[in-house]
Formats: C-alpha cells, structure tokens, sequence
C-alpha cells in the first residue's frame, strides 16, 4: 500500500470530496504532504521549485524508506506485472542504512510494509527480524509505521513490540527539535486486519465495508469509482479517537510553536494516488490539503526498485523549507514554506503519471489473504 508523510498546519481545516482522477501517479508508495503549523497557506511545489530569499541554516536531518516487503522467496509480480524483488529488497535497505549512516542522519522513518503478505506465515517473524537487524546497523533511533502487509503477517501487538511502539494503539509522536513534531498516525486503526474479530474496531470496520462496498469479496472496488474505491479490506481508517487525539496533537503543536510532520501509511488525498489506496475517512482527516497549500509527495517502493538500484532518501529539515534528497528510484524535491495566502492553488502533477484503467485500479492492490 502507500504510504504517506505530512507536513500538516494546525487550522484543522476539511476538504471535500474531489471528483475522480482517470490520471494518477503510480511512481511509489508514499506520500508527502506540507503546510505551516501556524495556519498559513504556502503553494504546493514540484521538483524544480526553489525557495526565494534568504534561508536559515539546516535544523536536522532524518531519512526515509518506505514499502521493503522483504520476503525469502522467489521474484514475483504485481497484479498490473510490475516486477518484485522480494529477497533483493533486503539488500536495497542494507544500501539505505549506509546510505543514511554516511549522511549522518538524526533519525529514520520506515513508512510501514516492512514484510510481505507472502511469506509463509511461519517465516513471518524471521523475516520481520531480518529487517530489524539492518536497520539496528544505523545506531540511531528508527521510528516505525504498521503497513497492510505487516498486519497480514503478524498481530498489532506483536508489531507494536518488535517495532519500539509504546502502549496497545499503534499512533504516537514524538519531537526530534523544539520547534517540530512527529505525529505517526495509524490509518488500519479501523480495520479488519490485525484485531480479532470480536473487537470493536474490526465489527466497526466490517459494518463500514458492509455499507461501501457492494460486493461480496470486500477487497474488490467494482461498480465503484474515484474516491469511492477506497473501501476495500485491505484499507482502513483512523477511529473517533485517534482523530480526536491528531486534533489536540495538531493544537498542542500550534500553542508551542511548532511545525508538524504527519507521517502515516495510507494517502490522505485522491490526487495523490488510486481510489483504493486511500485512507477510508480521508476527508475527515482534520488538517488541510492540497487547496489549502499543502504538499503531496509520493515515495517509491523499495521492493519494486530493481537489484542492485537504491531508493531511499533524507529530508533536510530547515527554517524555511524541506529539501528531500532521493536516492536512485526516488526523486529529490524542495519544498518551502510561503507566507503568502494561495487559496485554492491546484495540485501539481509530478512526472511519471500514467493513465489508469478501472481493471487496472481493482487489480493493483488485491492482496493475499492470510488465515
């Protein structure tokens, strides 16, 4: 699935629904998202864009990596026939902690799928430890995000241990920087994978899907379109209470003067990806989008980067940009903070858009079911 980091404003403004996109990026599995925590609006930017003026000097820097999906098993393919390497994605991470170590970052973020679906559900905890010695290598701090294929693998509470997070939800924050903050959201809080079935959030997600999605098999989007597709089982969404939670995280953040980062795996905004990759309450998420100046950033996978190629990167984090350093697959961008007003500025398209069909779409992230 994708995987989306943020840098949200604390205005907690909603966006509609947008209409449905026939043309969407398919270059990665992340995403990117920027405002100002003060509330003011700055325009989205592309990979050309340069900030005016003068700049303040660089805060810290942390690395990226999203999607390694590490399995020991033969290559394999998506459902659109895009190749995967499962074992070589481990050597792409072992390339990006190096990679990282040379650039002496503060800190990682693995964007969630960590593992695949398709290891066999006895390899699943030798897997997932196999990726957590690569990334001990960097002896830095590491923070961690569940993706769909963790969940298909293993129990949240096991994820929560293995990964460092704190407590029985899988949201948390963290502040690397008196004037920033980390807000990790958990969007398969309300899901059907990783609870047991008798849970709240799994009844509650199932009544959701029930309600959606018109079909029998719950991980099929037809008869569906646009925005409309994000209802399916191997999506979620954040509850009442996380969402309640990000609103005073949101507001804490603005009454300290800081700026926040929103790091989550699924995307928060139809421009940004397939309908069935969105978060389920996207529209509901409390912090602006695009047309409210915010930055969407989608990061590729590295489980679909050939061997031997690199995709990770490092975010230079400053007074009055980002500057994301990409690594092979992964494209480099700047992103400043304006302190102009720009309502309603659209989303700009980044390169590698394809057209998409709705076969297409439906068959993208169909994922194996696990018992």
């Amino acid at each position: 699935m994708r995987a989306q980091i943020a840098r949200t404003c604390c205005s907690c403004q909603r966006s509609p629904l947008r209409p449905s996109h026939r043309r969407h990026r398919l270059s990665g599995t992340s995403g990117l998202v920027v405002a100002r925590s003060s509330g003011e609006i700055m325009p989205p930017t592309g990979n050309t864009v340069h900030t005016s003026g003068p700049q303040q000097g660089l805060e810290f820097r942390f690395g990226i990596v999203s999607d390694v999906q590490y399995a020991d098993i033969k290559d394999g393919h998506s459902f659109l026939g895009t190749p995967r390497y499962y074992r070589a994605s481990l050597d792409g991470l072992k390339r990006a902690v190096l990679g990282w170590e040379n650039q002496q970052v503060e800190f990682g973020i693995q964007f969630g799928d960590l593992i695949d679906g398709f290891n066999p559900k006895d390899k699943s905890e030798t897997a997932l430890q196999s990726v957590l010695d690569e990334f001990a290598l960097l002896h830095k701090p590491v923070y961690h995000m569940i993706g769909n294929h963790c969940l298909y693998n293993l129990p949240r509470n096991r994820l929560n241990e293995a990964l460092g997070i704190h407590g029985t939800s899988s949201y948390y924050s963290f502040s690397p920087h008196q004037a920033w903050r980390f807000v990790v959201i958990d969007a398969y809080d309300v899901s059907m994978l990783g609870w047991p079935e008798s849970h709240p959030l799994h009844q509650q997600a199932k009544a959701i899907l029930d309600e959606k999605n018109i079909n029998e098999n719950k991980n099929n989007p037809e008869g569906h379109e646009g925005p409309a597709r994000r209802f399916v089982q191997f999506g979620g969404g954040i509850s009442a209470e996380q969402l309640d939670w990000l609103v005073q995280q949101l507001a804490d953040a603005r009454d300290a003067h800081q700026r926040v980062i929103v790091c989550g795996h699924l995307p928060l905004h139809p421009g940004t990806c397939i309908g069935t990759c969105l978060l389920w309450n996207y529209e509901q998420d409390g912090y602006a989008v695009d047309e409210h100046g915010v930055h969407h950033r989608v990061l590729n996978a590295v489980l679909e980067t050939e061997p031997g190629k690199d995709c990770y990167g490092w975010l230079d984090v400053y007074a009055d940009h980002l500057h994301l350093h990409g690594v092979g697959e992964l494209d480099s961008q700047k992103m400043p903070f304006a302190n102009q007003h720009c309502p309603g500025s659209p989303l700009k398209e980044q390169s590698h858009s394809v057209e998409t069909s709705e076969a297409e779409e439906s068959a993208l992230e169909r994922q194996p079911q696990r018992q």
